[in-house]
């Protein structure tokens, strides 16, 4: 008699390929007085999200069948994860670290709520995922599964020493499936770990684990080297309304894209042929770690670019200010996993509210890796050219600067004369 019933997050690669075999085959032997009973492994079921990644769905279907999956799902996702988190995360200029568009992270409540849907559809007694134990996924996916389904109970492999024991490493899990004649695209050759969705490619371990290493130019799957990229420029207009992007013109053919997920693969599109997106950091994991990662997110890059921008045409100083703040903690709380926390809906709640004034078009020069700035215009712009004019007073009178800089002077003078006091000096 099987174990129990298990929903796999299963992506097709190794880690959740191995995975799906050892929980078919997991058994144990429950000895009672009169006789010796074989439990069989978990009844898995896989779910595949479609969130962008160039994959071969089917393929994928197949193999998992081939392994022994009773059921596979297949599960496209990615108009409601552009629409409902990418553009969120575009209002909120999220950026981790100050360099990390989050690409790995905005996907992860989006896998979640369907994978526990599923689980409870099928019955599942447990949820699975293929994440490291010294990762941030692992962290991500279940506060998902426990804030959705608190009663659930999950099965996290590479926290299980009959497990990673076993497989101390990726060359024992390539081994295994070779074993098990499981067909995975990874090879000792070239073994690092790769994460994709519409919104970005990850690369990490194996020789990028030493961050003096730098990438072999093979490695980067998406995005043109800026080298190689064309050496004609594009030129883009992207539309905005409430922070969010409602249209992209091209403005040397006039393609003109409207739908949410259609532009923002076009935007996707364009930046990889242009070189645009590319970073190679080392970041903090929410566990304590430090971890060398690479990123290529093509569309996401231009349409930071473009929303900054934008909002410095609309936005309110103040608000930006406040809102900048929140934008910071919003990353990390997305980045540490807590999407489906009270924090996060009163952040984005507040950006929202920020955002309503974020409207009107910005024109863009994408070249040899760079998005490049060149104007923008809104109905409801805070710039007035005759204010900000050096030429005429339009308005505003030079000699009230007088007063405005001395009231401010009145605390640094204070302080100098406190300073000097106490050091004997100021400055």
């Amino acid at each position: 008699m099987a174990k129990g019933k298990v929903c796999l997050a299963y992506s097709g690669g190794l880690d959740t390929s191995c995975i799906l075999a050892w929980l078919l085959e997991e058994a144990r032997t429950c000895i009672v007085p009169s006789a010796r009973i074989r439990f069989a492994g978990y009844e898995v079921v896989c779910y595949m999200a479609n969130i962008g990644q160039e994959e071969d769905f089917e393929a994928a279907r197949k193999k998992a069948l081939g392994i022994g999956a009773t059921k596979v799902y297949i599960e496209d996702l990615r108009k409601e994860f552009v629409e409902g988190v990418v553009f969120s995360a575009v209002q909120a200029n999220c950026l981790y670290e100050g360099v990390y568009l989050l690409g790995t992270s905005l996907a992860r409540p989006v896998i979640t709520k369907t994978q526990i849907r599923i689980a409870q559809i099928e019955g599942c007694d447990y949820v699975s995922h293929g994440c490291t134990g010294k990762g941030n996924d692992q962290v991500r996916f279940e506060l998902g599964y426990y804030a959705l389904a608190p009663t659930i109970k999950v099965i996290a492999p590479w926290r299980i020493p009959a497990f990673f024991e076993r497989f101390p490493g990726r060359t024992a899990l390539l081994e295994y499936a070779a074993k098990k004649n499981i067909p995975v695209f990874q090879t000792a050759a070239k073994p690092w770990s790769t994460d994709e969705n519409l919104y970005h490619i990850s690369y990490e371990a194996g020789i990028l684990e030493d961050p003096n290493v730098t990438p072999p130019k093979d490695m980067w799957k998406l995005i043109t080297d800026p080298e190689d990229a064309p050496n004609t420029p594009e030129r883009i207009a992207i539309h905005f309304e409430g922070g969010k992007p409602v249209k992209v013109v091209n403005k040397d053919n006039g393609k003109t894209i409207t739908d949410g997920l259609e532009l923002f693969l076009y935007l996707n599109q364009l930046g990889r042929k242009h070189g645009v997106g590319r970073i190679d950091i080392v970041e903090n994991r929410f566990i304590g770690i430090k971890s060398r990662g690479c990123y290529e997110t093509p569309g996401g890059t231009i349409l930071r670019a473009a929303h900054v921008d934008l909002e410095g045409l609309t936005l309110d100083r103040e608000v930006r200010r406040l809102r900048d703040q929140f934008s910071q903690r919003l990353a990390e709380i997305i980045y540490n996993g807590f999407w489906f926390s009270p924090e996060r809906e009163f952040i984005l709640a507040s950006v929202e509210q920020s955002q309503k004034t974020v409207s009107g078009l910005v024109n863009l020069k994408l070249y040899k890796g760079n998005v490049i700035v060149e104007g923008r215009s809104s109905p409801v712009s805070l710039y007035d050219d005759k204010i900000a004019s050096m030429d005429i007073a339009g308005g505003f009178n030079p000699g009230d600067s007088d007063g405005f800089i001395k009231i401010n002077a009145i605390r640094l003078k204070a302080y100098v004369a406190q300073k000097t006091k106490v050091t004997g000096s100021g400055f």
